[in-house]
């Protein structure tokens, strides 16, 4: 019985650093994690209609991450072009909002990427007929959030596959605005992100149709301030002890994302 006690405090001894991570001084002492968010982007992150509760897979996976680092998570609620700023002022640690991962924000910030994506078109249900293969989007009008990397990225891919009969650009104030004129007929087809688009298809049934697939590969990641090496890390083991326990393999199901899923999590894989 003695040589089994004291084995088992071996195995505590010897798995217990294994398991430990280490944060910052200033975020271990404070006891939470100052995190930026726009809740407008299901269902990666939203208010609830029902409570006004911050809801969806991004709020979810930060408050998971928060328990495995023993800390809570402090929601800040910002705009968009507010959240480069917001990290370089050391206003937040983080940005945690369904924010894509391009090397060009590589300057202003570290990403821990924790989900696949890239953008894809959909069109109105009732018109879906007019649109069996992506060329049929040649020469009409597409909406993508002005904000994003979209407009660039559908603009690249007319210019490989429509040549003179381009397709016509509309910029939005958003994916919701951009689901607003297509509704309105104001536009013919939109683009938004494919992690987005099951959940969004199950909201409204017989709503949207998607047409072909992804036109870039992308990916979503956490923002951080560049300098913030130790809290990098702790987000990396963080985010693999969840894949490896299966809670973010679960919260992938629950918000419809089984297909965006990471393996592990990786520093910086934006391109």
């Amino acid at each position: 019985m003695i040589r089994l006690i004291v084995a088992g405090v071996l195995g505590l001894v010897l798995v217990g650093p294994a398991f430990a991570i280490e944060l910052p001084a200033e975020i271990a002492k404070r006891g939470s994690i100052k995190v930026a968010i726009v809740p407008n982007y299901p269902p990666m992150e939203f208010r609830d209609p029902a409570t006004n509760a911050l809801a969806g897979f991004d709020v979810d996976l930060g408050e998971a991450l928060g328990r495995k680092l023993g800390v809570k998570l402090e929601w800040e609620e910002t705009s968009f072009a507010q959240f480069m700023p917001s990290i370089s002022s050391g206003r937040v640690d983080a940005i945690l909002s369904g924010f894509t991962d391009y090397a060009t924000r590589h300057e202003a910030a570290t990403f821990v990427d924790y989900l696949r994506s890239g953008p894809q078109f959909f069109v109105q249900k009732s018109r879906a007929a007019e649109f069996k293969d992506m060329a049929a989007l040649c020469g009409k009008k597409v909406g993508a959030s002005r904000r994003t990397m979209f407009p660039d990225q559908i603009a690249a891919w007319s210019t490989a596959h429509c040549g003179s009969n381009a397709i016509v650009f509309v910029g939005t104030e958003g994916s919701a605005d951009a689901r607003t004129q297509l509704k309105q007929g104001r536009i013919d087809a939109a683009v938004q992100g494919n992690e987005t688009l099951p959940y969004i298809m199950d909201q409204e049934p017989g709503a949207y149709a998607p047409v072909g697939q992804a036109i870039a590969a992308q990916f979503t990641g956490i923002a951080l301030p560049v300098k913030e090496k130790a809290l990098q890390q702790a987000l990396v083991e963080a985010l693999d002890a969840l894949i490896a326990d299966g809670t973010y393999r679960s919260l992938l199901a629950k918000w419809k994302l089984n297909d965006n899923g990471v393996e592990k999590a990786t520093i910086n894989a934006g391109q």
